[in-house]
């Protein structure tokens, strides 16, 4: 017998629909999920703006920080069947699932923190005639109601760093989690309303239709719009935004990567393997595109190759699979799709190439794709690493910057001079130095430039960016002047 989860609105409304939700890597039916229609998106909206055009409503901060306390304590005491749950959702394998929790009750006590040492400022005053016998200070109120729409690659951690911000910010939070992964999202609301939160405050949904989740995030009373997911949908959707609204949006890239030809090929080679096949390539800054000197490049993609062909693909429940599978068979065959185009136009497949079932794929590392096949030019979304042979570092640097994506970026260098070269000329939000591209702490600046994103994530900046400066100025009595003696 499966659970059956009802849409988590704040009033009662009919369902418009039901969504079964399955294992990606065997179909089993998980749970299934209620659908929400127009009314259900209507009852949220209204629900939300209500609350928060009712300032006698708004939560202290003392409150909002007892709240995700006990929200975290009760995710560490289920932590296990949160992973287990997450990758039968997901298909990322069991030991990255663990890890994912672990994050993101570390960023439920990161969203408590901030609310503890992140504040307004004081504007100097008494500086000139003009601002004579005044006092001026900011504090920080919540931006509105923010509607966020997720992504399926880290189900409950990616809901963790759109809510979290949202209820420390105090702004009622409006969650649409990914129709391929929502149960995780549900799981995590009902531990925040279990830990006190009152329900209005945080809303979560899957729309019976893309027009429905138009409709939703682009209403006049969103105050702030949260996209996690494919710059095709990111960017159409904030064309579409309401005057005064705010948004960030968080994308895809092609990661790419520099190897010197002085890099500690052993090391290299391990933690961009680790980097390309961590969760099957289903990561926005996903180790892609390695530009490797000629002196090495063979080396190294064979070194890759070596790696890919130990890992073990399967089942991502089971405590040793280190690659499951992609999250739909459709993707499978996509993925595959272009391996082969870049094999007709002149690719060496080094390793995998092939479906090992129709969820999984087999870790592939490419030689020398063609500049003009898709896998050299967009996001794969999948377990392939792509290795291209330089002569000239600045070579190198142009084909990483050609594309109109740029994420996170990396070099694997001894030389401090050719490092700092590579970080001041690679189109990237971050550049890692002797790591590869998916590394990540969720306290850093994490941002998508050109066509990838839009305003920086990492959970204090979102917090911030779910907050407005309110100033107040205070022009107090004239003090009588103490004659000079």
């Amino acid at each position: 017998m499966t659970d059956h989860y009802p849409m988590l609105v704040a009033r009662d409304v009919e369902a418009a629909g039901r969504l079964d939700v399955r294992a990606p890597f065997d179909g089993q039916l998980l749970g299934s999920l209620d659908l929400g229609g127009t009314a259900a998106v209507e009852a949220a909206l209204d629900v939300a703006y209500r609350l928060f055009r009712n300032r006698d409503l708004w939560l202290p901060p003392a409150e909002r920080i007892a709240v995700l306390r006990r929200t975290a304590r009760l995710m560490e005491e289920r932590a296990e069947t949160l992973a287990i749950e997450a990758a039968r959702e997901g298909g990322k394998p069991l030991l990255d699932s663990r890890v994912e929790v672990a994050r993101a009750i570390d960023g439920v006590l990161n969203c408590a923190e901030l609310m503890r040492s992140d504040a307004g400022n004081v504007i100097p005053m008494n500086i000139n005639a003009a601002s004579a016998d005044r006092v001026a200070f900011t504090q920080r109120e919540p931006v509105g109601v923010v509607v966020a729409v997720s992504a399926f690659n880290h189900p409950l951690n990616l809901i963790v760093h759109q809510v979290g911000p949202a209820i420390a910010a105090g702004c009622p939070v409006i969650v649409k989690p990914a129709g391929d992964t929502p149960l995780s999202c549900m799981r995590f609301v009902s531990l925040l309303r279990e830990a006190g939160l009152p329900a209005e405050w945080c809303q979560a949904l899957v729309t019976e239709s893309n027009d429905i989740s138009t409709a939703l995030v682009c209403d006049a009373r969103v105050g702030f719009f949260s996209f996690i997911g494919s710059s095709r949908v990111g960017w159409m959707l904030r064309s579409k935004l309401a005057p005064g609204a705010r948004c960030a949006l968080e994308h895809g890239g092609a990661a790419p990567v520099i190897v010197a030809g002085d890099a500690d090929l052993e090391m290299a080679s391990a933690k961009l393997a680790k980097g390309g096949f961590y969760h099957a390539g289903q990561v926005c800054v996903s180790v892609q595109r390695v530009f490797a000197h000629r002196s090495i490049a063979r080396r190294l993609a064979e070194a890759l190759a070596d790696h890919a062909t130990r890992l073990k693909v399967g089942d991502p429940t089971m405590p040793d699979t280190e690659v499951g599978p992609l999250i739909r068979p459709a993707e499978v065959q996509r993925v595959d799709d272009w391996i082969r185009e870049a094999e007709r136009a002149g690719a060496e497949v080094l390793c995998g190439g092939r479906t090992l079932m129709t969820s999984c794929y087999a870790p592939t590392v490419l030689w020398e794709p063609p500049d003009n096949v898709r896998i050299s030019r967009e996001e794969v979304f999948g377990p392939v690493i792509c290795v291209y042979a330089y002569d000239d570092l600045d070579d190198a640097i142009a084909r990483a910057n050609a594309l109109p994506v740029a994420f996170q970026a990396a070099v694997f260098t001894r030389d401090l001079a050719l490092a700092m070269r590579a970080y001041a000329r690679l189109d990237a939000s971050a550049v890692m130095v002797n790591d590869h591209t998916a590394f990540r702490v969720d306290w850093m600046p994490f941002a998508g430039l050109k066509e990838s994103g839009l305003g920086v994530g990492g959970i204090p900046y979102t917090f911030r960016e779910m907050q407005v400066d309110k100033m107040f100025v205070g022009s107090l009595p004239s003090s009588p002047r103490r004659p000079v003696p």
